[in-house]
């Protein structure tokens, strides 16, 4: 595998209007009903999670949980859209639960609460549960901040991402599956232009994207370009941050020419990913940049809408078609964010390790599967392969697919998926691990970051929307990416330099 990178994932967590009911339990004289010192205990455990869905999920699925765990969950969910926001208040008020799952390691906030010990270090218990026992030491290493492994990691894959392509509107349109970015933009042009709907309206876009620049479309067409993920390091040990390239500014302006021909969705930087699947599973759309897993679900959302959607996946677009140059950023290096377990909470080591057995089982083949597609014969059906086929989607869609980002780990269960898109896109993320940009930084420290990262990122998210939307012009950005040297930014260069010369002695 090609080294390079590994971001972060994605944040997370909470917001103090959900959380007092978590705060609440505390004052009841904590969580555990049975023995503390007994890890199989009954337990009642709280859990402040990230919904990636409109909607909770039902009990179903969790009355099912608590009786394999021997515990009764008491979820807190936080919106996908507005889990950063909240997060430095959550902290702040200590507002947390049980569990409390961080999904972007990189937040100042979220760095300095794991740095500084409200958390529990868990590595030293790990081998005392079997499933646990098993998280490799890569991925331990790679989830610890500081050397530290402050929860338990989310195993996932090295580099999920890619396009999906509405296959019917290329061939109504008469175009090929794009190999480069120009034969990309030139879908993009034609699905807005070309009436792929065949409705006699001019009312589809190319792109369907959301406010995000790193798990929307940004992030995935900058690596196709040679963008590094992060951060870019030369031989010398000099760093570079991202968008101080001149492929960030290549991609700018190609996000820009999308915009101002109205190839893409005008209202993407204020889009929510739920709003982008829909309008994509709507029609309104033809080509979506994600998780490429993300495609059976927008099939399955479409249907009764757009019966006819047929979806082709690609992982391999490069600036000129060459295979030497092909890259693909990856999100985290196998690692989702953490389970974390904040001290305030989880009181002692007893109640520590009950927790732990309860994430443990959580890994479960059992748990795994009604996490994942919910009750056989309810939910879905398995045949003799235990290729798993979902019968009743809507049922699915409320009472299932809202844990879909609660798995601990994702990857080396026995039951899989049936559907054709889900296992095109499991051999596609498998691909991409050839091809994956690693984030030379990820494991360095610097303090400034975790102090200012957060804060400092601000200028260049703002300045990267404001370049793309016309706002400022290229002078614009090159001032902003200079206020972010002058900020701190200067400091955290020199800063993971020296961590970088040291990793290497």
């Amino acid at each position: 595998m090609r080294k390079m990178v590994k971001t972060m994932a994605a944040l997370a967590i909470c917001s103090t209007l959900v959380l007092t009911a978590c705060g609440e339990k505390t004052k009841t004289g904590g969580t555990t009903t049975g023995s503390g010192a007994d890890p199989n205990a009954k337990t009642t455990i709280t859990w402040l999670n990230i919904l990636h869905t409109a909607s909770p999920p039902t009990d179903t699925i969790i009355k099912k949980i608590e009786e394999k765990t021997n515990a009764e969950v008491k979820f807190s969910w936080i919106p996908d859209a507005s889990k950063e926001e909240r997060i430095n208040t959550s902290l702040a008020s200590d507002s947390l639960a049980d569990i409390v799952t961080l999904t972007i390691l990189d937040n100042s906030s979220v760095r300095n609460a794991l740095k500084s010990g409200v958390f529990w270090e868990v590595e030293p218990y790990l081998n005392e549960f079997p499933n646990l026992a098993k998280i490799s030491e890569d991925t331990r290493r790679s989830a610890s901040i500081a050397g530290k492994l402050y929860g338990i990691p989310f195993q996932k894959d090295l580099a999920r991402n890619g396009v999906v392509i509405r296959k019917d509107w290329l061939d109504k349109v008469g175009l090929p599956v794009p190999k480069t970015m120009d034969e990309l933009m030139e879908v993009a042009k034609a699905f807005t232009e070309k009436d792929p709907d065949g409705n006699g309206k001019k009312d589809t876009t190319g792109f369907m994207d959301r406010s995000d620049l790193v798990y929307g479309a940004f992030k995935t067409l900058g690596s196709y370009m040679g963008v590094p993920n992060y951060w870019k390091v030369s031989e010398d040990g000099k760093m570079t941050p991202e968008f101080d390239t001149e492929e960030y500014v290549k991609t700018m302006d190609y996000m820009k020419k999308l915009y101002d021909n109205g190839y893409i969705n005008q209202d993407f930087a204020v889009t929510a990913k739920t709003d982008q699947q829909q309008k994509f599973a709507q029609g309104k759309a033809g080509i979506y940049v994600g998780a490429l897993f993300d495609s059976k679900n927008l099939k399955n959302m479409a249907k009764g809408v757009q019966d006819n959607m047929e979806l082709v996946l690609v992982n391999n677009i490069t600036p000129t078609g060459s295979e030497s140059e092909r890259h693909i950023w990856a999100g985290n290096n196998g690692i989702g964010g953490l389970l974390a377990f904040p001290k305030s909470e989880v009181k002692d080591e007893a109640e520590l390790k009950r927790v732990l057995k309860f994430v443990n089982d959580l890994m479960d083949d059992d748990t795994y599967a009604l996490m994942t597609y919910g009750i056989k014969d309810v939910h879905y059906k398995v045949d003799e392969n235990d290729a798993a086929t979902i019968i009743n989607q809507d049922l699915w869609q409320q009472e299932v697919q809202p844990f879909a980002s609660s798995r601990p780990n994702e990857t080396g269960y026995k039951i899989h998926d049936s559907d054709p898109l889900k296992a095109e896109s499991d051999k596609l993320i498998k691909e991409n691990a050839n091809y994956a940009v690693l984030n030379p930084a990820y494991s360095l420290e610097s303090e400034t970051f975790s102090t200012q990262g957060s804060e400092l990122q601000k200028i260049i998210t703002d300045a990267t929307y404001k370049y793309i939307l016309g706002k400022i012009d290229l002078n614009g950005f090159k001032d902003a990416v200079e206020n972010w040297k002058k900020s701190g930014g200067s400091k955290i260069i020199s800063e993971y330099e020296a961590a970088y010369q040291e990793a290497k002695k």
